[in-house]
C-alpha cells in the first residue's frame, strides 16, 4: 500500500508543478540535503554552545575553588595567630602571677 501512495504522491506534485517527472527526485534530493543541512549546523551550534557553557562553568568552579582556599589559608593563619596570641596572654598572667610577692597574699 506504501508504494501506490508514494506514486501517487509523485504523480500529484508532477502534475501541480508543470515540470517533467525526472527533475522532481533531484529536487527531493536537494530539499533532503538542505534540511540536513540545517539540522547539523543547529547541531553544530548546540555543541558549541553547550561547550562554551562547561568552559565558563568551569572557570567560574575554579575561582571559587581558589577564593575557598585562600580563604581556608587565610582563617588557618587568623586562627594561628589568635592562639600565639591567647598563649602570650596566658604566659604573661602566669608569670606576673609568679612574680607577685607572696607576702602581700598573708
Amino acid at each position: 500500500m506504501l508504494p501506490w501512495v508514494f506514486l501517487l504522491m509523485i504523480l500529484t506534485l508532477s502534475s501541480s508543478s508543470h515540470c517533467s517527472p525526472l527533475s522532481l527526485p533531484l529536487r527531493m534530493r536537494r530539499y533532503a540535503d538542505a534540511i540536513f543541512t540545517n539540522s547539523y549546523r543547529n547541531v553544530l551550534g548546540q555543541l558549541s554552545a553547550r561547550k562554551l557553557l562547561q568552559d565558563i562553568m568551569n572557570r567560574q568552579q575554579g575561582e571559587r575553588n581558589q577564593e575557598h582556599g585562600a580563604r581556608v589559608r587565610l582563617g588557618r593563619q587568623v586562627d594561628s595567630v589568635w592562639a600565639d596570641q591567647k598563649q602570650m596572654a596566658l604566659e604573661s598572667t602566669l608569670v606576673a602571677l609568679l612574680q607577685k610577692p607572696r607576702n602581700s597574699q598573708g
